[in-house]
């Protein structure tokens, strides 16, 4: 069995892990690509984000209450359907999108890293420092809880400062103006369906307060607890995500923030402060990846573990000494490098939107259906969470198939084969 310390990880630690998780990819990694899809209003799709995430946070804060442990949302979907293959599968779906996030913010380090040496986003250099990036997390998270969370804290909060003084320079660059950015040349033409499918993607921005819940067992006063990180985690990253929105939107045009895209953030401190703000800010992007990944791989190297001691997943040890979740770790490492090598920062977003918002309405189902007069929840707040993703997902599916079918084929063929191979294994273990 997996070694979990009860009582390790305090509120601010907690606190510390979520915004770790969600500061690093939120704003670095999905600005431009929201702009993209919502066009001169972009900061208001953040804060529609929010809401729609208060909405999940829901039921995940209910289920920790009720049963909080080092599983998280894997022995919620457990206590839900029972040891059986919507449970694997769903539990699989998160993992794999919490995988998917770390890949998401190891090219954002790589991304922003080279924007100090003038180098272009698609050279291959991107791709390597991730990779050495997913390595130092993967040293770090060997040294146990108690570094973890004192060193993800310290990042969370010096990116938080960081951040904030950013924000706020900028918005005072711009006079305080919280008007629509200009339009620029050639500016993109959007429907409906885009400006919903860019509010997937700020729930993918805000998708680590889940990281949390992975570490139930683990947090002083557990029922208490997680449910003020949790909010305390969502409420700051909104706050930074909305001034830093207005601040790029106060000094790029649309046009400037799509051509960006992948370190728009970099390119909207270049007009007001020179290079001194850009170097400003691809540290403070460089704080923030590096704790995000570090609280990322923390949280589903034990998911996985406490997976594979409930015997839902498949294990093989391969000859490594140590305990399963150093194993999973390594696993968890592994998988997230090739994701970094083999895909570019938008169509990582792609999948894990997709996967993700599938595993939410899972959740929502179980809490709304499974363990009704189980766990104490307001069902039209359940009610509405479920609806809304499924109205995102599937504006985003649409909008994806017109842009890049190929990723949505991607994201379905990977959530067909986890169901599809967690039946047979399930299955050749009984």
């Amino acid at each position: 069995m997996s070694d979990y310390k009860k009582n390790s990880i305090t509120l601010t630690g907690a606190v510390g892990l979520g915004t770790g998780v969600m500061i690093s990819a939120g704003i670095f990694a999905l600005l431009g690509q929201v702009a993209a899809l919502s066009g001169a209003w972009f900061p208001l799709m953040f804060i529609a984000g929010g809401i729609a995430t208060a909405f999940s946070a829901y039921s995940y804060i209910k289920m920790s209450n009720e049963y909080p442990s080092a599983g998280g949302i894997g022995m919620f979907l457990v206590k839900a359907y029972g040891e059986t293959t919507v449970t694997a599968g769903a539990a699989l779906l998160m993992a794999l999108s919490m995988v998917i996030n770390q890949s998401l913010v190891a090219r954002t380090f790589g991304t922003y890293t080279l924007q100090l040496f003038g180098t272009d986003s698609s050279s291959w250099l991107v791709p390597a420092l991730g990779v050495g990036l997913l390595t130092t997390a993967f040293l770090i998270n060997i040294a146990g809880n108690s570094f973890i969370q004192t060193f993800t804290s310290i990042m969370s909060l010096l990116k938080i400062v960081g951040l904030a003084i950013f924000a706020i320079a900028g918005l005072w660059a711009a006079g305080f103006s919280f008007e629509a950015a200009e339009p620029g040349g050639n500016p993109p033409d959007l429907s409906p369906a885009s400006y919903i499918a860019a509010i997937a993607l700020t729930i993918l921005a805000f998708k680590g307060f889940t990281t949390i819940t992975n570490s139930g067992s683990e947090i002083k006063e557990p029922k208490k607890n997680v449910g003020r990180a949790i909010m305390i985690s969502i409420a700051i990253s909104l706050s930074v995500y909305v001034l830093l929105a207005w601040a790029v939107s106060g000094s790029l045009s649309i046009t400037e923030i799509i051509e960006a895209k992948d370190y728009a953030l970099a390119e909207a401190a270049r007009p007001a402060f020179g290079n001194a703000g850009v170097w400003f800010t691809v540290i403070i992007a460089i704080l923030a990846t590096v704790s995000g990944i570090i609280a990322s791989v923390f949280a589903v190297s034990r998911m996985l573990a406490m997976l594979t001691d409930m015997k839902l997943i498949p294990h093989r040890h391969f000859g490594m000494p140590g305990d399963i979740q150093k194993h999973t770790l390594v696993y968890t490492i592994v998988f997230a490098m090739a994701l970094t090598i083999l895909f570019d920062l938008s169509r990582i977003a792609a999948i894990g939107v997709i996967l993700y918002l599938i595993m939410d309405m899972i959740i929502h189902w179980g809490v709304l259906k499974k363990l009704k007069g189980k766990v104490e929840a307001n069902r039209s707040i359940v009610t509405g969470a479920l609806i809304i993703d499924a109205i995102v997902l599937m504006a985003f599916v649409w909008v994806k198939l017109q842009q890049d079918w190929l990723i949505v084929a991607v994201a379905v063929g990977i959530t067909v084969f986890t169901f599809v191979g967690e039946k047979f294994f399930l299955k050749s273990a009984e």
